[in-house]
């Protein structure tokens, strides 16, 4: 059975300003998540489920099926802010949903096979998808899982800041330890994280999680564990979110399961801000030159 690809593409953009998701990037109007969905199937994947948002599905699908169809398997499940187990409920003067864990079980029953998972609007590489294949092909335990890793100041953006989980790991390669900086960002020349007044520097050659991991279907349990012990404990409260880094973490220190931390030498980039985009748009046109990727991705 082929791997699965699971892209987180429900977020609303809102420091983007609009539908980044969607944005036409490539030489003929390819989204980054066209460049994704191709290096996964020349990887190996052979199915692709999208996380979105119900209110712009219809435009979402009718953009991507006609590219897709025939070429993979494509499923879409819905991540709303309703969209949660029934003992709880959404508190008053709650916008947006519950993060990337909660967008991530949205695809629990839709998904049986090993799989990786990524954001819609972070360009990977093509060199990740086949390591990310390699050990899922390689590596059948239902509790091994990998993520890779990329360096910090490789993923850093020129025109605010970020949020990035640092790793550390052990001697050999394995993640000990994952902590989700929400603030990150360069100030002369130097990488800091920002928490309220205070601001500790970095290194910048940390691994940090990119939410480019391989999982089995085993973790949609310890997620789904997670998730409604946040929402007993932090369900009430109308900004808090649940990160799958946070489970998978958790999982890995109460040693049910073990996280492989692949570095790659792939090119990373993503988009944040709407400056952000010209920058994209070269790196994709130098790798288009190279002859990496077709000018016209999905000629039949």
């Amino acid at each position: 059975m082929k791997p699965t690809l699971l892209i987180l593409a429900a977020g609303m953009g809102s420091r983007y300003g609009g539908l980044k998701q969607m944005d036409e990037l490539g030489p003929k109007g390819e989204s980054i998540i066209d460049y994704s969905v191709y290096d996964a199937i020349r990887a190996g994947f052979g199915k692709v489920v999208f996380v979105i948002r119900s209110s712009f599905a219809e435009a979402f699908e009718s953009r991507f099926e006609p590219r897709l169809k025939g070429k993979v398997e494509t499923e879409y499940v819905f991540q709303e802010l309703e969209n949660i187990p029934a003992e709880f409920t959404v508190p008053e003067g709650r916008e947006k949903p519950w993060g990337t864990g909660h967008a991530m079980l949205m695809a629990k029953d839709v998904i049986h096979e090993p799989f990786a998972i990524i954001n819609a609007d972070d360009f990977y590489g093509r060199e990740a998808y086949e390591s990310a294949f390699r050990f899922i092909q390689q590596h059948p335990d239902a509790n091994q899982y990998a993520m890779v890793g990329y360096p910090l100041k490789n993923t850093l953006s020129d025109y605010g800041t970020v949020s990035r989980g640092v790793c550390e790991t052990d001697n050999e390669g394995y993640l000990k330890d994952i902590t989700e900086r929400t603030k990150i960002g360069k100030e002369n020349g130097d990488i800091f994280f920002y928490e309220g007044e205070n601001k500790t520097r970095l290194s910048g050659n940390e691994p940090v999680s990119m939410n480019f991991w391989v999982f089995k279907p085993s973790f949609f349990d310890h997620l789904q564990n997670g998730f409604n012990k946040f929402m007993s404990e932090k369900g009430q409260e109308l900004k808090s979110e649940y990160y799958f880094n946070t489970c998978a973490d958790q999982t890995i220190k109460s040693g049910l399961a073990t996280t492989k931390v692949i570095t790659t030498n792939a090119q990373w980039f993503g988009i944040t801000y709407k400056e952000d985009k010209p920058k994209v748009q070269n790196s994709i046109q130098q790798l288009t030159q190279q002859g990496i990727y077709p000018a016209d991705l999905w000629r039949p």
